[in-house]
């Protein structure tokens, strides 16, 4: 995997996995839950900045930079959006930019102090768990690929010969012509 892949796939899991711990601790805080379609065009929007502040080598302190932003973007988000919920489907196909169809809108208020813990909390979770996602990935490959190694070093080098066949003697023509024939059976009606 190229450094370029390998921080994109870092900025892509940081996002997504901060938007939606974001939208689920939004949720449990009070607030209305959010529209998939919004949680997905945020964490797709929020991955070329992630990509830069995340970087080529881990770091602790970026991580947690870009699952701050992602979050406070996402709050930010949600609330100028006037909070389209998750209640009611899309209906209807239309080629302008119709936020209704997202679902009812509810009058979102300035976050209080459990939404900003909730937020918090969500932030500190998603680091902790991209942070010690990534070794732990890397330890599980690695030892996946120690048991294929092993797998492949602990097959027998070379086949065994196949048993020799059990030779059996050929009916010999001396046989036939030493045995009595025999006309034993039913007689023919002619």
């Amino acid at each position: 995997m190229t450094t370029r892949q390998l921080r994109l796939l870092r900025a892509a899991s940081a996002t997504s996995v901060a938007t939606l711990l974001a939208a689920v601790s939004h949720t449990v805080a009070g607030g209305a839950a959010p529209h998939p379609l919004l949680i997905l065009a945020v964490a797709a929007l929020l991955m070329p900045p992630a990509a830069l502040l995340v970087g080529i080598r881990p770091s602790l302190t970026r991580l947690t930079a870009t699952v701050l932003v992602s979050q406070a973007v996402f709050h930010s988000v949600f609330q100028a959006l006037g909070a389209p919920t998750a209640d009611a489907a899309v209906l209807g196909h239309a080629h302008h930019l119709d936020l209704a169809s997202l679902g009812p809108v509810a009058a979102v208020s300035a976050p209080d102090a459990l939404m900003v813990a909730a937020h918090v909390l969500a932030a500190v979770l998603t680091t902790a768990l991209l942070w010690r996602g990534e070794s732990v990935v890397r330890r599980v490959a690695t030892w996946v690929l120690a048991r294929l190694r092993l797998a492949v070093v602990s097959a027998p080098a070379a086949h065994r010969a196949p048993a020799r066949p059990i030779v059996v003697r050929p009916f010999a023509a001396t046989d036939a012509v030493l045995r009595p024939l025999s006309r034993r059976g039913p007689p023919l009606n002619a």
